[in-house]
């Protein structure tokens, strides 16, 4: 099954970011910044978690049902470099959090 372990990888990232949202917007260190999932949070950490996953669930159907085609190995390529960079706003966030980075 090609780009199975880069799928996972993927879906993994999502389901990261989703849980790490939850944790600082609860705690009020940070506010979602995707517009259209901020209501989904404000009715509750179920549904929001729900459709971040519904979402990952269908990206990586697609990803592995297309994964043969250059735009599939293309867009995942995109989308890791997004979430990973998104990871290291979510450690940026966390440090500032725990009190190792002042507040700006």
């Amino acid at each position: 099954m090609p780009l199975f372990r880069e799928t996972l990888l993927l879906f993994s990232l999502n389901l990261l970011d989703a849980l790490l949202t939850i944790v600082w917007v609860r705690s009020g260190v940070a506010t979602e910044g995707n517009q259209m999932l901020a209501p989904l949070l404000e009715t509750g950490d179920f549904a929001f978690l729900s459709v971040k996953v519904a979402i990952g669930i269908l990206a990586a159907i697609v990803l592995l049902r297309f994964g043969d085609l250059p735009l599939a190995r293309y867009g995942l390529t995109a989308a890791l470099v997004v979430y990973i960079g998104l990871m290291g706003i979510h450690f940026i966030t966390g440090l500032s959090a725990f009190g190792y980075l002042p507040h700006v």
